[in-house]
């Protein structure tokens, strides 16, 4: 069942960073949001060729109303050149993971008009293999399960916007059968009641807990986790989760 507060994409104004989940050969995507947008978080996917999709969370610095020329800039830029790195069948990984930052950094500076700092976790899922090629730019660490043992997988270089050349270590995890590698925005881990933070403690317990059935299911269930912390505190900032899961039986994607 979705729960009612949930959204697998922006809202309507916000229309042109909308997100399409492709389909993969067994494993899934869920992306979702908590209420309204209210920071730069967005998530896209790239289809680059017939064994990889490029995926990633992105929160670019500023509320909405400020930043949202900037974000669709980027959104752009993620959709394009998608392929043009990732599209070689024999690239080197990392190398091309490298020139993805790159660019995606030069697009988010051009609409900046100068420095604007982005936080991403970006990745290059492998379908023949199962594994994930990532950089992660400054964001909070991706989680990543299998069976109840959760590995952090901490950043490898600061956000983007902010230099106009920089360097990233571009590692490569395997995402096991029965395994999910769960994204989460700062607002998640961020979010507070009482003036005690949700944190990636809980986060990481809550992730140990719920059954790998789906995608949507972890990424919806992460996301009920800081609702039910919150009560009906107030949201400052984006909440927003994705998830690549490959659960035992998938799920076709939605």
């Amino acid at each position: 069942m979705r729960l009612p507060f949930l959204r697998s994409e922006p809202a309507p104004a916000a229309a042109a960073t909308n997100a399409e989940l492709p389909a993969l050969a067994g494993a899934e995507f869920a992306g979702l949001v908590y209420g309204h947008r209210v920071g730069g978080d967005f998530y896209q996917f790239s289809r680059a060729s017939a064994n990889r999709v490029v995926f990633g969370l992105l929160d670019i610095a500023g509320d909405y109303r400020e930043n949202h020329g900037i974000v669709v800039a980027a959104n752009k830029a993620f959709r394009e050149q998608g392929s043009v790195c990732f599209g070689d069948e024999d690239l080197n990984e990392a190398d091309a993971m490298m020139q993805f930052c790159q660019e995606l950094n030069a697009g988010i500076r051009s609409a900046a008009r100068g420095i604007r700092s982005c936080a991403a976790f970006l990745g290059c899922y492998n379908e023949k293999l199962g594994t994930v090629c990532y950089v992660n730019a400054g964001h909070t660490p991706g989680l990543l399960r299998y069976d109840l043992e959760i590995s952090e997988l901490p950043a490898t270089g600061m956000p983007l916007g902010l230099f106009a050349a920089a360097t990233y270590e571009a590692p490569t995890a395997a995402v096991p059968v029965g395994g999910a590698l769960l994204l989460a925005s700062r607002g998640v881990v961020e979010a507070t009641y009482k003036r005690q933070e949700f944190g990636l403690t809980r986060l990481k317990q809550q992730f140990g807990q719920v059954p790998i059935t789906s995608a949507y299911d972890v990424a919806s269930s992460a996301l009920e986790a800081v609702r039910q912390f919150i009560g009906l505190g107030e949201v400052k900032n984006d909440l927003t989760t994705l998830v690549l899961a490959r659960p035992e039986s998938p799920t076709a994607a939605t």
